[in-house]
């Protein structure tokens, strides 16, 4: 059987490149090609990124590549910033696995079972996938030991200290040996970022890959003047179009994901929310619901989202303007993924204009203005309808 070239050139081994071919993944994408060969010399790297460019697979390759088989240890460990990515990378880690039945991943994170995550333990797994919280609560219970990991990676780094957890990634980083791997990937770049990579990387390879045409989400942004007294109505006109067969809606607050959520389901739509105040069962099942398509409408905070990868969502709509821009890239980045088509769009008031002016300088594009009518029809700045059979 023949398998992906690029990936041979790569020195990818044959188990992995048959995953790599079980998995529909035949040419590597821009950040594979530019992480895969220095973390295979064992080089640090700290990659920039955008969302959906395929790190998991830049830096899940070379680590499975130099697993010890024989070693009962933990060797290598990613950190991930919530439950949701965690879980994603281990699956992902998993499906990469799958032709090397020996090689062991567990995977530790808030809102599960101690006892569950404890036999995960036990049977001495060389990769660990965690969030920082659960991995510092189980080495304080000693039941894990990072004496002897020889690669660690940290996924969206950004993210991860923005959302307080500097103090516990310095913890965790120094608990491995001095001489081990450390591999960052971040959206953005920012000062606790690169104080970490600083103080703990020697001589990091940078890697600083912009999404290319092939890799680009192939997204059109609209933006729509909104009351915030007529948003639902809004929102129920776009659901109503019936061109989207799968939507994310994101709201700013765990309340207003659950409110909208609600109205929509009192309304007859097929919606359900997430967000942290939500048990981690039942978030699990509602992001595997939405993979499948068990249902077309997830109403969902932005850190709620991070661990989502699904391919077909058609379209994303900002219910809140987000308060920080690169969680604009990081919301309409759902969308148009795996070569498809997608459409964002922003509701805002008029009072809200200036903040998506900020929102527009950072993302150095301009969507395109749409508007309703005084019939509650949404029209193009030409006046035609936008949705020509509403």
């Amino acid at each position: 059987m023949a398998y992906s070239k690029e990936f041979e050139e790569l020195n990818v081994s044959i188990d992995i490149l048959k995953a790599l071919e079980a998995m529909g993944i035949h040419t590597p994408t821009t950040v594979q090609k530019e992480t895969i060969p220095p973390m295979m010399a064992g080089r640090d790297v700290i990659g920039i990124a955008p969302t959906g460019t395929g790190k998991t697979i830049a830096f899940g390759i070379p680590m499975l590549e130099y697993i010890s088989l024989t070693e009962q240890r933990v060797q290598e460990v990613v950190l991930a910033p919530t439950r949701e990515l965690a879980m994603q990378i281990t699956q992902e880690l998993t499906s990469l696995a799958h032709f090397i039945p020996q090689i062991r991943i567990a995977s530790l994170y808030g809102g599960q079972p101690i006892a569950r995550q404890l036999a995960q333990l036990k049977r001495k797994p060389q990769i660990v996938v965690a969030t920082p919280g659960r991995m510092l609560d189980l080495m304080n219970r000693g039941m894990v030991r990072l004496d002897q990991v020889h690669t660690m990676v940290i996924d969206e780094a950004d993210e991860m200290l923005k959302m307080g957890f500097v103090k516990d990634v310095t913890r965790i980083i120094e608990s491995v040996p001095h001489t081990r791997q450390l591999v960052m990937f971040s959206a953005t770049t920012n000062a606790d970022v690169q104080t970490i990579s600083w103080k703990y990387q020697q001589e990091p390879i940078e890697i600083y890959v912009e999404a290319t045409q092939e890799d680009k989400p192939k997204i059109t942004q609209y933006t729509i003047i909104v009351p915030r007294e007529s948003k639902l109505e809004r929102l129920s006109y776009l659901l109503d179009s019936d061109e989207f067969r799968r939507v994310m809606v994101f709201t700013n607050t765990k309340y207003m994901a659950q409110r909208v959520a609600d109205k929509l389901q009192k309304q007859g739509y097929q919606a359900e929310a997430l967000h942290g105040d939500i048990p981690q069962s039942k978030r699990t099942t509602i992001m595997n619901n939405f993979k499948r398509g068990k249902f077309p409408i997830l109403v969902s905070t932005d850190v709620a989202a991070r661990g989502i990868d699904v391919d077909d969502v058609e379209a994303v709509i900002n219910y809140d303007l987000p308060n920080e821009n690169e969680y604009y890239l990081h919301r309409i980045g759902r969308t148009g993924r795996a070569r498809r088509h997608g459409v964002s769009f922003t509701m805002m008031s008029y009072q809200e204009s200036v903040r998506m002016n900020d929102i527009l300088k950072y993302i150095k594009t301009t969507p395109i203005a749409l508007h309703f009518d005084a019939d509650g029809i949404l029209r193009t700045e030409d006046k035609e309808a936008f949705f020509d059979h509403i």
